[in-house]
């Protein structure tokens, strides 16, 4: 049973930008849209918007903790090849649930059904306001919205906040945005826009610590 943990945040907010620390550690990162990450050096992993070569990564992927980068494309480029083809009604609507069965396939079937315990995988996502104020993860059509709450598939759901000085993460809910962490597993409600700091504090908090990143720097 692997570990989902959900990112989301608005472009430029540092949702990327937090792997930098992640360079050379155990850590692999599934690209969804084929451009270069904001930092100098690499992370190993896969470049791929196929649902089926993503869940094949996530089985393959030898690092413990792996990135799906701009997942949300997933839904995107899916609805965006395939919406012209489809007429009306029964069409349309079977879109829309080709596109709500994928994701949480992804979600619930391959990273908390068949991962390993001790393997993390961070969701990255664009962030949504609705007409009441709410901010979720963006997605499109309203039965992945309804029906489907990813915010609830993930104990872990982390915000990307630009304060015009630094980045940083948020760890709790304000009431209108989605975050969420459980009791004691980060000492603040804004903690540091990196991401090998959030694996670590995961892992200890889980029981689940990875050798080869140990040593990262204290926050």
């Amino acid at each position: 049973m692997g570990i989902p943990v959900l990112i989301i945040g608005k472009s430029g907010s540092g949702k990327s930008a937090s792997m930098k620390h992640c360079v050379g550690k155990d850590f692999n990162v599934i690209r969804v849209l084929d451009k270069p990450l904001p930092f100098r050096g690499k992370i190993p992993g896969f470049k791929t918007d196929d649902y089926q070569m993503v869940r094949k990564a996530l089985r393959s992927a030898p690092a413990k903790s792996v990135v799906i980068d701009d997942a949300g494309y997933l839904i995107t480029n899916f609805f965006m090849r395939n919406h012209s083809t489809k007429g009306k009604g029964n069409d349309v609507f079977s879109l829309y649930n080709q596109m709500a069965d994928d994701f949480w396939n992804m979600i619930q079937n391959v990273v908390i059904g068949e991962l390993p315990a001790d393997k993390i995988v961070y969701i990255i996502m664009h962030e949504d306001t609705d007409d009441y104020g709410n901010v979720k993860a963006k997605t499109i059509g309203k039965l992945l919205d309804d029906k489907i709450c990813l915010e609830g598939l993930c104990t872990v759901v982390l915000r990307c906040v630009n304060n015009l000085t630094e980045h940083k993460f948020i760890t709790q809910s304000d009431g209108t945005a989605i975050s969420k962490s459980p009791e004691g597993m980060f000492e603040d409600v804004e903690i540091p826009n990196d991401l090998l700091y959030v694996d670590g504090r995961i892992r200890e908090y889980y029981g689940i610590e990875n050798e080869k990143n140990a040593g990262q720097e204290e926050k």
